[in-house]
Order: structure tokens, then C-alpha cells, then sequence
């Protein structure tokens, strides 16, 4: 499901004219990015967390070249699954 998809599904749930649900739409990512973007967790219940996971550099290697290159650390957005979706995607049964 793309965005554009997301606004219109929502859009046609709520009656709801596709303008003010694109709004809903985009505030809803812009509260989740301002968040994480803040070091904030975000945990949707029935469905996961995301959080920021911070990697530290490293010395790496270029595979073509064999030249060795310093890898900057970095701050990654993460997504864990919760057990409500997982089962349901899992069929609904609980392994």
C-alpha cells in the first residue's frame, strides 16, 4: 500500500473529502518523524514500536577497490513488529 492508497482508503472509511484525509495523513508521518527524529520510541499497540537504534563507526573495506574507508556512526529508524500483527500476518494462529 503506497501513501497515496493510505489517504484514499482513508478517505473512503471516514466520508471524508481526500484533502482534509491526505492532512490527517501527513500529520499523523510528520508527528511520528518529528519524534523520532528526537530520539522519541513510538509504540502503535496491536501493530509495533519504532525507535532509533545508533550504530558507532567502523573501518571498512571497498569490495571493487580493496581501498579501506572510514564508515561514519550513524542513527538508524527501526521497526519491531508487535504479536498482534505478527500472528495475524502469521495466519491468526499463535506458534
Amino acid at each position: 500500500m503506497t501513501k497515496s492508497e493510505l489517504i484514499d482508503e482513508v478517505a473512503l472509511s471516514r466520508n471524508l473529502p481526500r484533502r482534509t484525509a491526505e492532512e490527517v495523513v501527513n500529520l499523523i508521518f510528520d508527528g511520528m518523524r518529528e519524534a523520532l527524529v528526537n530520539g522519541e520510541r513510538i509504540e502503535i499497540r496491536g501493530f509495533g514500536s519504532f525507535k532509533t537504534r545508533h550504530y558507532d563507526g567502523y573501518t571498512g573495506r571497498n569490495p571493487k577497490t580493496s581501498q579501506t574507508i572510514e564508515v561514519a556512526p550513524k542513527v538508524l529508524p527501526v521497526f519491531k513488529v508487535g504479536k498482534e500483527l505478527r500472528v495475524r500476518v502469521n495466519g491468526g494462529e499463535e506458534p
